[in-house]
């Protein structure tokens, strides 16, 4: 049995590398959508200036998740093809 060491740290690295931005861009998203309820409770139900500011957060936030469930459903696919 030949086990190819450089291959298997080349995997493992980048399986990291990808494990940590998932995780780093799932925070943000979750950074905006708080950042978003907190501008809807300073403009307290008043439209103008606050509303443009939580769709770009909420614009944000769904941009973060979108972006890590295409990654999972990449990784899912390479398992199963």
């Amino acid at each position: 049995m030949n086990i190819k060491w450089n291959a298997l740290a080349q995997t493992a690295g980048i399986s990291f590398g990808i494990t940590v931005a998932v995780v780093t861009v799932f925070a943000l998203g979750i950074l905006a959508l708080s950042r978003r309820e907190a501008v809807l409770e300073a403009a307290g139900g008043s439209g103008g200036q606050g509303t443009g500011r939580a769709n770009a957060a909420l614009a944000g936030a769904t941009a973060c998740f979108a972006a890590c469930a295409a990654v999972v459903v990449y990784g899912l696919s390479l398992i199963a093809g």
